[in-house]
Formats: structure tokens, C-alpha cells, sequence
């Protein structure tokens, strides 16, 4: 270990029958990757593992690292390597390369967190031309050995050398074409034969050589995964995912088994629950006569897993009693991956399923209800963005005519939720969609790792074909994006910008790029247009788990809300009062920001008038959000902004013209006015407290309407809790000037009024000059709030809106480093 440089653990571990407990740090995701850690572990509880190896993430972190190994297996671990596969020679009975008796190798990634579908397999290695010719006479099974190489040939072109697979998919087509076939499994031993040495022209086009050496094949391969840990497929997803300070991806090395050597041979891919709504039932799918990535590829369409209890019955209880042997020991819905070969049930991979914000709550509730964790462990299974999809929108009645006459076609149901948006057709509109604020649903036969940016940026996702358990299923479920697939209604021409749906009467639509189109995730509904969309409700499952979240918890949770629906709602979910209330969110509809704008632009007079009708707006929209509140605090930040975000821009002639005579003045003057109310700076500008220092008036209306409210509400039977926060404040004699201000017109207020109520008053600290002077502050302020965006922008320097021109590099290259805590990614 320590002649290759290695700190945490050997560069091998062994997996697969007597082999579960032979490492101590065995089950170190962090060093073993979350599937050789599994497989492991699967091992030690007794279940059917094909052997095989695992080789360390430090081992990556090495082999990327030009310091260290620079993208090369050094001797020693080769030698290592290589006695470890005599390891699985040994218990398969079986020899690497011997055509006689061969033994077949799957290379496969495993980060420790998942990233279904970013990272790169090769199945079937060890195959050669007299391997290919040695495996159909051993098994007596031509089309299964040819089958076999033809697929290794394209995988190994695509992920080790690079080859695009599109070249592999023409010729395969062109030949099952040439043939009058559809299906790859039609295909008979000569069109297999005749795939394979067209497959190995694709090489020789490329100016590649085929490795007909099995060990040279399996030290490209490795190196190949570990290359693909940098690969930029991988390296976007764990952007999107902010996953950070991983040591790389291991490499599982393992006995390959078969489930294309006929119809008593089958593949799969199942989830011990219903990852959709957490339904305690098998949720899955398998192909007869096929391998793994025929099933998640989306290439065929497979059957449930419920039909594999009549195919191969004796197979399906093993399975089902192997699946609930799991879930007792990990105390958690599964996803497995497996294989039948020749009838004998092999466990390839399992791991804690990725699942929607319904499932997530309901696995979570049972799972405490069947006595298999506590109610704490089943807190720490919901994520933030689990509770953050249950608070979307649902499409309103789905029981309606409009809403049934509008469905036009329906898939699986791959992925819960409502989506309304814009068709799009590639990544790349879909990504240009949202720089523009345009909601896309992103339309494809099939989706690939290829389009995970356009599949994070999409409202939801539409696919032709694939099944539960396809990349586009699994992906947009872990993002919580509506997802239907396997629609064969559906018909894409990506390079006219089209859709053609099929309906059930045999009629078509055709849709354009751009055009709405709405998706039902729960239902596997295509609708037309843009259909009306209805709030959640705790209720059921998830009232019972927040149950347990507020006995848990030790703090207050506090909502931002800047109306009175809006501070309903947050008490409706369960906040404790409000945290944030952006008075100047109250200033945007139309009747108010003309009065805004004219207490800007207008003389003296106007500048009062319009005063006075922003205090009875701002007074109605306090005492709604106190009455809403009833009993709990609520802490409404005085205005922020710099006001010339109030006035209209100098193009928009009609706002102009509008203003111009609503202030009794001509065009030219207020263009001129608007023209000199601009900021070279005006983040740092005038505004916060600065504002309220030299236009006193404005802070005196907001203050009046504050206290005014919350005395109605009183007087009405409410318990209002108004705080103050004054924003922006950087030094102690800026609060204690707007602190009194503040305490003066309260004076006033509860002298005319003959009442008094309590308040406090308060700042935010956002300015690095507070956080550092924030205990001279601490004397004179009743409480504090921290905005963050303002204090990361101004400690760091960064402009929040331009940082994505440079901080991902930054947190790539290890400049800056992310974290993730539980709501939240802070920056150091």
C-alpha cells in the first residue's frame, strides 16, 4: 500500500461468496463506491453474488492526478489486479481468455454517491475471436456468443476508445433493415456474425485496432472508468447535484453472467417499493434473453416485474424473498439490479432507491409502522427537495371534461407531478428557455446522460420510448421532475422541430417547438396546451411524518411571505410566524408603483399625496398578514432597494407618456428625472438604511402602516406581533439613527390611537462592516437576521448575478469548496 503512495486502505478487496467480510472498512462507501460496498455486503448476507473485486476511489484520485500516477496503472497494482481476477478464476472455475472454459469480466463505476447513468460499464470483457468461437461450442449456443461480442465491441469502442456509438447503432440498424427485422434479438447467428465484423470496420474507419489480448483489454477498461470520474458527463452531474470533495469513482471488477443465453435467462432492474408513491409492492421491469443495459438504455420496451411470477415462478420467490432480506438489513427501499442465467438467480447490485417526495414520505412513515427504523432515521430519509416537491403544484381536476377531452396520449408514469411548458427538442433549447424565463418540456425519443442539463433546466420530460426503471425515469425522479416515458403515441422529428401524437381514434396532432403542452407524471398523461394547476395539502402521510419533524426539531421554522395568501400558506405548512417580510415586494402591482414612482419623480405636494396612499395600501396588506399570523411574529424589513428599480425603462414610451401626466410635466422632464436617478452602483448605492437616513418620510409611512395594522388587528380579537428590521445597516450609529426614527413615530401612532402594542426593532446583518462591529449593534437592536446574499457578495467580492461566469471553475479547479448541509450549499 505504501509503495504505491496509498494512505486510507489496500487498492483491492475481494467480493462474492466467503468474500463479504474479508476487508474491515468493507462497508466504506467513501473508499469502495456505494456499489462495491453493497456488493460486499450483499455477500455477507448470504446472497448470490457473481465474484469479483473492487478497486479503490483513492485509486482513481491517483490515477487522474499527474502528480501522482498520471492516467497509468502502476506494475505493483497491476500484479494485484491481475491475482485477484486468478481469485475469480478460482471460484467460477473458469479461466480469463482460455476459449476452452472462459471466463467473461463486467468493468463497472461506483462513486459513493449514486449518478445513475453518468458514469461508464463494460460488460462481456474477455471476448475475442477465439473466445467468441470457444464460448458457442462450450455452451452450444452460437447466438448467444456472438450476441455477446458484438455487444462488447461497442461498448468497449464507445467508452474505452471513444468511438461514437451512433457509428456502432447505423450498422446494427442497416443490417436488421437488410434484414426485415425490428428487434436486436431477431437477428440470427449470421446477421450476428455479420454485425461483428462490421463492427470491427467502425475501428479500422477510426484508425483503431480491436485488442484481441483479454489483459489489455481490462487495463484500458479500467483506466477507462476512472477517466470517465473527469469525464464531462460526470463532472456536470455532480455540478448539478453540488456533489463535492469526492476521491473519485472505484472500479468493480466482476464475474460476468448471462441473461441473453435464451428464454430460461433474463435480466432486471426492480425497487424493493413504488418509488413513485412508496406503495410496499415490487416496482420494476426484466427482459427475457437480454443483458442489463438493453433494460435501462430504453433500446426495448420490458415487461413488469409482476410477470416474471409466471414465467419463472421458483425464480420470482427467490428474488421476492432476497428483496425483503435486504430491505431488513438496510432498513430502506432497494434498487436492485439482477440476472438469470440458465434459470439461476444472480444479485448484481443494490442501493438505496432514489425516489419522488411522495414515495419519500410514505417509505419513510411505514418503514417506522413496520418497526424497521425509528422515527428519527425515518426524518433523515426525507430531503429537503422530497417536502420541496410536495409543496408544487398538482393539476387541478383531473376528473373535469376539460381536463379529460385535453388528454391527447398517455406512456408510464415514470416520475410524479404537473408540468406546463414550451416544447423543446434539444439540451440546448431547453437550457436557452430557462437563461430566458421560459418553462420547456423537453421532448425525446430517448434521453441520454448526454441531456442532463436540459433535463435539470426542463419543467418536465416526454420520452417515445424506454421504460420504469430508463436513464430519463431515474434521472428526473432524483430531480423531482415530472416524467412520462415509453409513449408510442408519440413520434419526435427533432430536425423539423416537431411532434406527431397519435391518438387513440387514429388521428394525428402536430405540434411545433414552442407550443404548450402539459404532462401528468402521476397519471402518464400527454395533455394539450397549458392546463390549471392546484396547490398541495399536508394531510395524510405527510401531516404524520411533519409530526415527528416538529417533535424533532429544536428551532422555529419562519417563512418568507409578503401578503396576506402568502402568510396564510406558510401557516397552512406549518411556519412559526414570518421571518421575512419584504415591504417593497408589496409596491409592484400597477395602481401601487405609479404611486411609487411618482413619490420619486413628483414635487412636494405629490410626494405627500402619493405617501398617503401608499399607507393605506401597505396598512391593509399588514393587518391581512397579522390576522393570517394570529399569535406569531412577524418581521417586515423596511424598503431595500434602490428606488430607481422602481421606475419604468426610458424605451417604455406608453409608462413614460402615462407619468408624464399623472406628475403634470412634460416626456423630456421625466426621462430627464429617471435619467438622473441612475446608479453607477447601485447595490452600494442608495438604499437600506441609507435611504432611510436621508428620505426619513418614506421610513415614517412604513412604520406608521406597521403599527396602525397591527392595532386594527388587535382591536379585532388578533394577537399581531409585529418586528422591524432595518436593512443594510453596516455601522451602530445607522441603526440607532433610523432605530429612533423608528421609535418616534411609534410615539405618535399609540398617542393618537390611546393604545399600545408591542414591537421590536431590528437589522439584518449583510454588510461585512456589521458582522465584524455587530456586538456594538448587538447593544442597541432587539434582535438580528443575516442575508446572506448580500454579505457572501460583499465579503467575497462577487457580483451574485455574474458568478456563474467564473465560480464554477472555481469549484472545480478546488479554488472555492462547497458543502452541503441540510438546506442548504455555503461556500468557504
Amino acid at each position: 500500500m505504501n509503495s504505491l503512495g496509498l494512505k486510507l486502505a489496500p487498492p483491492i478487496s475481494l467480493f462474492g461468496k466467503g468474500q463479504g467480510t474479508t476487508t474491515s472498512k468493507k462497508n466504506d462507501k467513501t473508499l469502495f463506491g456505494g456499489k462495491g460496498a453493497n456488493l460486499a455486503e450483499m455477500s455477507s448476507i448470504g446472497l448470490s453474488v457473481p465474484p469479483g473485486f473492487t478497486i479503490t476511489t483513492e485509486c482513481c484520485q491517483f490515477f487522474c492526478d499527474p502528480k501522482t500516477w498520471d492516467q497509468q496503472l502502476p506494475p505493483m497494482l497491476w500484479e494485484q489486479i491481475l491475482t485477484a481476477v486468478g481469485t475469480i478464476e478460482h471460484n467460477m472455475d473458469m479461466q480469463f481468455g482460455n476459449p476452452q472454459n472462459p471466463l467473461l469480466l463486467s468493468v463497472r463505476s461506483g462513486a459513493s454517491i449514486s449518478m445513475p447513468g453518468m458514469m461508464d460499464t463494460v460488460l462481456n470483457l474477455g471476448m475475442n475471436d477465439e473466445v467468441c468461437q470457444g464460448l458457442a461450442e462450450k455452451t452450444g449456443n452460437a447466438r448467444f456468443a456472438w450476441d455477446s461480442y458484438r455487444r462488447f465491441l461497442e461498448m468497449f469502442g464507445n467508452v474505452v476508445l471513444d468511438i461514437p456509438r451512433v457509428l456502432f447503432e447505423e450498422e446494427i440498424d442497416n443490417i436488421k433493415y437488410e434484414r426485415g427485422v425490428y428487434q436486436d434479438s431477431d437477428l440470427a447467428v449470421e446477421d450476428l456474425q455479420l454485425v461483428v465484423q462490421r463492427f470491427k470496420a467502425v475501428y479500422a474507419d477510426q484508425n483503431l485496432e480491436f485488442p484481441q489480448d483479454v489483459t489489455e483489454q481490462l487495463s484500458l477498461a479500467i483506466g477507462a472508468v476512472f477517466k470517465g470520474w473527469m469525464g464531462p458527463r460526470a463532472v456536470k452531474y455532480r455540478e448539478v447535484e453540488n456533489i463535492r470533495n469526492l476521491l473519485g469513482t472505484a472500479v468493480n471488477v466482476q464475474s460476468m453472467v448471462f441473461g441473453n443465453m435464451g428464454e430460461t435467462s433474463g435480466t432486471g432492474v426492480c425497487f424493493t417499493r413504488d418509488p413513485n408513491n412508496g406503495e410496499d409492492e415490487l416496482f420494476g421491469e426484466f427482459l427475457i434473453n437480454a443483458q442489463g443495459e438493453d433494460v435501462v438504455a430504453g433500446i426495448r420496451t420490458p415487461k413488469p416485474i409482476s410477470e416474471l411470477a409466471s414465467v419463472m415462478p421458483e425464480v420470482y420467490a427467490e428474488f421476492k424473498s432476497n428483496t425483503d432480506i435486504l430491505e431488513q438489513h438496510y432498513g430502506d427501499m432497494q434498487d436492485v439490479e439482477f440476472t438469470i442465467q440458465e434459470g439461476k438467480l444472480f444479485m448484481l447490485q443494490t442501493r438505496n432507491g432514489k425516489r419522488g417526495g411522495e414515495a419519500a414520505v410514505k417509505i419513510a412513515v411505514d418503514l417506522v409502522e413496520e418497526g424497521l427504523v425509528t422515527q428519527r432515521q425515518a426524518i433523515n430519509k426525507v430531503l429537503p427537495e422530497h417536502l420541496d416537491q410536495l409543496l408544487h403544484p398538482r393539476f387541478a381536476d383531473v376528473e373535469s371534461k376539460d381536463y379529460k377531452t385535453a388528454v391527447m396520449a398517455k406512456g408510464l408514469p415514470a416520475s410524479p407531478g404537473a408540468a406546463v411548458g414550451r416544447l423543446a427538442f434539444t439540451n440546448e433549447k431547453v437550457v436557452e428557455n430557462k437563461q430566458n424565463g421560459i418553462p420547456s418540456i423537453l421532448v425525446r425519443d430517448e434521453t441520454s446522460p448526454d441531456d442532463v442539463e436540459g433535463m435539470y433546466d426542463s419543467e418536465g420530460i416526454l420520452t417515445a420510448r424506454g421504460g420504469m426503471t430508463s436513464h430519463a425515469a431515474v434521472v428526473a425522479r432524483g430531480w423531482g421532475r415530472p416524467c412520462i416515458c415509453g409513449c408510442t403515441a408519440l413520434n419526435v422529428d427533432e430536425e423539423n422541430g416537431e411532434m406527431t401524437i397519435t391518438t387513440e381514434d387514429g388521428q394525428t396532432k402536430t405540434f411545433k417547438e414552442g407550443e404548450f403542452i402539459s404532462l401528468n407524471g402521476n397519471a402518464g398523461e400527454v395533455l394539450e396546451g397549458k392546463q390549471l394547476v392546484a396547490p398541495p395539502a399536508i394531510t395524510g402521510d405527510l401531516k404524520t411524518f411533519m409530526g415527528w419533524v416538529d417533535e424533532a426539531r429544536s428551532i422555529d421554522v419562519l417563512a418568507n411571505a409578503d401578503t396576506p395568501a402568502d402568510a396564510a400558506e406558510a401557516r397552512k405548512n406549518g411556519a412559526n410566524g414570518i421571518g421575512l417580510c419584504r415591504s417593497e415586494h408589496m409596491f409592484f402591482q400597477p395602481e401601487r408603483i405609479s404611486q411609487v414612482r411618482q413619490l420619486i419623480l413628483g414635487n412636494d405636494e405629490q410626494q405627500t399625496e402619493a405617501l398617503e396612499q401608499l399607507l393605506s395600501f401597505q396598512r391593509d396588506d399588514y393587518e391581512g398578514i397579522f390576522k393570517a399570523m394570529d399569535g406569531l411574529p412577524v418581521t417586515v424589513r423596511l424598503l431595500d432597494p434602490p428606488l430607481h428599480e422602481f421606475l419604468p425603462p426610458l424605451e417604455d414610451e406608453e409608462i413614460i407618456s402615462g407619468l408624464a401626466s399623472q406628475l403634470g410635466v412634460s416626456v423630456d422632464e421625466v426621462k430627464e428625472q429617471v435619467k438622473a436617478s441612475e446608479e453607477v452602483n447601485p447595490m452600494l448605492g442608495l438604499r437600506g438604511c441609507r435611504l432611510g437616513i436621508t428620505k426619513p418620510a418614506i421610513i415614517e409611512m412604513q412604520v406608521r402602516a406597521i403599527l396602525e395594522a397591527a392595532l386594527n388587528a388587535i382591536e379585532k380579537g388578533v394577537d399581531a406581533r409585529p418586528d422591524i428590521m432595518v436593512p443594510l445597516v453596516g455601522k451602530v450609529e445607522e441603526f440607532q439613527d433610523q432605530a429612533a426614527l423608528i421609535r418616534s413615530v411609534a410615539e405618535q401612532v399609540f398617542q393618537e390611537r390611546g393604545k399600545k402594542c408591542e414591537f421590536k426593532v431590528g437589522t439584518m446583518i449583510e454588510i461585512p462592516r456589521a458582522a465584524l462591529t455587530a456586538h456594538k449593534i448587538a447593544k442597541e437592536a432587539d434582535f438580528f437576521s443575516y442575508g446572506s446574499n448580500d454579505l457572501t457578495q460583499m465579503t467575497f467580492g462577487y457580483s451574485r448575478d455574474d458568478v456563474g461566469t467564473f465560480v464554477p471553475k472555481y469549484l472545480e479547479k478546488g479554488t472555492l469548496k462547497m458543502w452541503r448541509c441540510s438546506s442548504s450549499c455555503c461556500m468557504c
